[in-house]
């Protein structure tokens, strides 16, 4: 029986439980840094550690998953996708009930960031292969949409259970909820239908050069907005005089060189390589994967500000932050169900533009919505238009990638893509980040010296404190720094003026730089396929 037929067969008597399956996985894998992101305080005070070792967890698990993707996908290639997703979920369960229980640091890294990690980088490139197989090539831009929908939503609505969970109960709970979900998958993963095995042997020196190249970019990234990009901060470490992540990106760029000449040199001999690069110069792939890294770019930035607007500015609770964020997840699972379900033979390159264009609007909306009166119902609007946008790419993109290659590659296509949505995720964040600060910290200094309520000796010290960077504070937090610090009401006042004009320049700027990113995204849709997944392999 081929593919085809295999697909066919399992559309008709079990789609709906395959693509829950597979939806509610993607949803466990995006859903842990979402939730600590908004518990970080009360998990480091359960587990007896700072928010420095929270983030080092949250950073670990980032560069686990990512350096791992590529590899992971060729050992589910190897002992079928559905081995390989079901032991994926049985590694992540046991580092999600590993860290329920964690009484320290470092049962928490053990358990979250590496056992989750090591988990996620089987499921993840396992979940594309299995739609590949489970569904034909006209129903997968719904599949892989819905999919995508659901990774997306868990980062909306990380938030709000985060903010529910640690109000009404613990965090923990959230972790045991994760080995409940996994349970149950395991428990029905017997009707989605596997490809057999391939006879293949694993690239050790490739995987190693993959995970060496890849780990060193990714944490170079994550570490950017604490090191400095180029320019070492005054605080931050020097190697060479510069920012030790210029360093990590040049080796680890280095080295990923040098593992795709690795791969291509075993492609030449006949061997057997851990990723074809052949398959990066096909134009509907690279197209695909580029899209992938800039959507991920975008959302991540995005996702970034726009909850530092809500709990910082307006200084909303994580649960109602999570609140105005979750008309993005309506308006996007819509729009990634219903443009496949509605429009089926649309062209996938014009509805990647449209969702773009939408994309570029709903973030214009919020660069101009930054305003002194600005108040929470500023960001409804643009969340649905950055919704509706990316439910546009959700809809088309995971179809593209896995069609431009026979349905045996689908598990390599797979890896490929996570591993691009990874650092495009990385990098979103910490540039939107690094550029929010930076602006934020030469507004403020600005503001202060050119603002004669502050004394000539408050404004020079001031500008001494603030050289490495302004934290982005709330009014009350920096009003309760000042009264600590003795500083007298008057000054007080001018110096939170300063501040509240400061974070909505320094939020104008990031969600323009964000604006710029998505225009930027438009050019390589070239390489996005005209003709609908389903309508091309009806023809070939």
């Amino acid at each position: 029986m081929g593919d085809g037929q295999v697909a066919g067969s399992t559309t008709q008597a079990g789609s709906g439980l395959v693509l829950t399956v597979l939806a509610s996985s993607q949803f466990l894998m995006t859903l842990d840094s979402s939730v600590m992101n908004v518990s970080m305080a009360t998990v480091a005070e359960d587990v007896g550690t700072s928010i420095t070792g929270i983030q080092t967890a949250i950073t670990l698990y980032t560069l686990v998953m990512a350096t791992l993707m590529i590899t992971g996908s060729k050992v589910g290639s190897m002992m079928g996708r559905r081995r390989a997703f079901a032991l994926g979920l049985v590694i992540y369960g046991a580092g999600s009930l590993t860290t329920a229980l964690a009484p320290n640091l470092a049962v928490l890294l053990i358990g979250w960031s590496f056992l989750e990690g090591v988990g996620a980088a089987l499921i993840m490139p396992a979940i594309v292969a299995l739609v590949a197989t489970n569904f034909p090539a006209q129903k997968r831009p719904a599949a892989y949409g819905l999919v995508a929908a659901a990774g997306a939503m868990a980062v909306a609505v990380g938030p709000l259970i985060g903010g529910a969970a640690t109000t009404f109960a613990s965090w923990r709970y959230v972790f045991v909820g994760e080995v409940v979900i996994v349970v149950l998958i395991l428990l029905v993963l017997s009707k989605v239908v596997d490809v057999p095995p391939s006879k293949s042997r694993l690239d050790y020196v490739g995987s190693i050069l993959s995970v060496v190249g890849l780990g060193m970019i990714v944490f170079g990234v994550l570490r950017s907005s604490e090191w400095g990009w180029v320019q070492a901060k005054p605080d931050g470490p020097q190697l060479v005089g510069l920012s030790p992540v210029v360093w990590l990106l040049i080796v680890g760029l280095l080295v990923v060189y040098g593992f795709l000449r690795w791969e291509g040199r075993l492609a030449a001999a006949g061997k057997e390589p851990l990723l074809d690069p052949a398959m990066l110069r096909n134009r509907e792939l690279s197209g695909g994967l580029s899209m992938f890294f800039a959507q991920f770019l975008v959302q991540a930035g995005v996702f970034f500000a726009v909850p530092l607007f809500l709990s910082v500015v307006l200084e909303l609770s994580a649960l109602e932050t999570g609140v105005r964020i979750l008309p993005l997840s309506a308006a996007l699972v819509l729009a990634a169900i219903g443009i496949p379900k509605l429009l089926p033979t649309a062209n996938p390159r014009r509805v990647v533009r449209v969702g773009l264009l939408v994309m570029i609007f709903g973030i214009l909306m919020l660069v101009a919505g930054m305003d002194p009166g600005a108040n929470a119902a500023v960001v409804m609007i643009p969340m649905l238009f950055m919704g509706f946008g990316l439910g546009c790419l959700s809809s088309q993109l995971g179809a593209v990638t896995v069609s431009a290659v026979p349905d045996d590659r689908s598990t390599e296509v797979g890896g490929l893509q996570n591993t691009a949505t990874n650092l495009g995720a990385s990098l979103g964040t910490a540039l939107i980040g690094s550029v929010l600060i930076a602006t934020l910290t030469t507004s403020a200094i600005v503001g202060i010296e050119n603002n004669p309520a502050v004394p000539v000796s408050v404004q020079q010290q001031a500008s001494t404190d603030m050289a490495s960077g302004v934290p982005f504070l709330s009014t009350t937090q920096l009003r309760s720094a000042l009264s600590d610090a003795g500083v007298d009401e008057s000054t007080a006042d001018a110096i939170v003026n300063v501040n509240e004009d400061a974070r909505l320049d320094a939020l104008r700027v990031a969600f323009a730089v964000a604006a710029l990113l998505a225009i930027a995204a438009l050019f390589p849709t070239a390489r996005i396929p005209r003709v609908a997944i389903g309508d091309k392999r009806a023809t070939s």
